[in-house]
């Protein structure tokens, strides 16, 4: 008798789909996994852009996880709801996006709120209405570090919009951000030669900081490819986001880490189209669409069908001659890419011992939960 995989379900008569399909013990692991990788807690600010779930934040809540990190406002509410205490909006509000913050400081007054800036400009306006709100927003430079899409080049400039931060009623100057996600190498080695390179002058801007006179800043760095890396340093807070599901990507790339697969995307086959295609349920709106058609999802009891078309509702495999593919047959898919998948989910089904268990809610894809 063939041993069941670590993904079959036991019932598939009641699950309709394409469906999101959660491990939580796989959850639970990387948990754990991220937990015994670092020398103190206190030091991980795991990112939620990846899961976007109460459960989820819960789970790491009760393992002494105190700190996160999110990307939306409804992220950052969503954490709130769950009793987190530290919350750094890992984005620099503007327009609405400084209404909505406030409001949270507000309505949350045992959770510390924080967000990014980069500019004075939009420093002068939030500490204008931080001032009219009655409320001090602590705030982190972002440093640009090679991802070039937000942030400024740490150099002198950097000390000059510090000091000028620090002279603004309504905001508290609490270190620097620097997210270096473009550095992937899958040799390790490499990596942490790129990565040492590019923090240097995060560690310069620190020093520099303190010989100036001001209290030491605190440095929240990295993502999940450089974990390890910035997890050696004394005195950084790391901030990875995909180690909790995991994915194709970074489970070839990063053979270093300990994190496994938690999160599948369930699949059947509707139509034959030809002797040697098959047609799934899986469309554009059921996987990350953003990599080549033939990366984007690897089905782990078929590993050898290819892509060959996909659009909204329906993903076209070439499956060669002679196969023996029904309809109605079932197909585990790995996601390319986890994050942007989970948000074109309203809900992932839980699994333990391949039986449902319930469902988690992907609460803050949605853009307003409460402000």
């Amino acid at each position: 008798m063939t041993e069941k995989s670590w993904y079959q379900l036991n019932d598939l008569s009641q699950l309709d789909t394409p469906a999101l399909v959660i491990y939580t013990d796989r959850v639970r692991q990387n948990i754990t996994s991220l937990v015994d990788a670092i020398d103190d807690v206190s030091r991980l600010r795991p990112h939620v852009k990846t899961h976007k779930t109460r459960e989820a934040t819960q789970l790491m809540l009760e393992v002494g996880i105190r700190k996160f990190k999110c990307a939306t406002i409804a992220e950052a509410d969503m954490l709130a709801q769950c009793g987190a205490p530290d919350v750094l909006l890992a984005y620099q509000p503007n327009g609405v996006k400084m209404h909505r913050l406030l409001a949270l400081i507000k309505a949350y007054p045992d959770t510390q709120f924080s967000c990014l800036v980069d500019n004075i400009d939009t420093a002068h306006e939030l500490s204008r209405q931080a001032v009219e709100a009655g409320v001090v927003v602590p705030v982190y430079i972002d440093l640009n570090v090679g991802m070039n899409r937000t942030g400024i080049t740490p150099d002198e400039n950097v000390v000059t919009l510090y000091g000028e931060l620090d002279k603004l009623e309504g905001l508290h100057v609490m270190g620097l951000h620097a997210y270096d996600g473009h550095m992937r190498h899958p040799d390790i080695a490499v990596r942490i030669q790129e990565c040492d390179a590019a923090f240097q002058p995060v560690e310069q801007l620190r020093d520099r900081l303190v010989s100036l006179g001001f209290e030491r800043p605190i440095i929240v760095a990295g993502g999940s490819p450089s974990f390890p890396i910035h997890a050696r340093r004394a005195d950084v807070e790391c901030s990875p986001g995909t180690f909790v599901y995991w994915d194709r990507t970074y489970r070839d790339m990063l053979a270093e880490q300990p994190f496994q697969p938690a999160v599948l995307v369930v699949a059947r086959v509707i139509s034959l189209p030809g002797p040697t295609k098959i047609c799934l349920d899986l469309g554009h709106k059921s996987v990350a669409a953003e990599c080549p058609l033939e990366q984007r999802v690897t089905f782990l009891n078929a590993p050898e069908l290819r892509a060959v078309g996909q659009s909204e509702e329906h993903l076209v495999v070439e499956a060669g001659e002679g196969h023996s593919y029904r309809v109605g047959d079932v197909l585990y898919g790995l996601p390319n890419h986890i994050c942007p998948t989970c948000a074109l989910y309203e809900r992932g089904v839980t699994v333990e011992n391949g039986n449902v268990t319930g469902e988690w809610r992907t609460v803050s894809r949605d853009r307003i939960l409460t402000y």
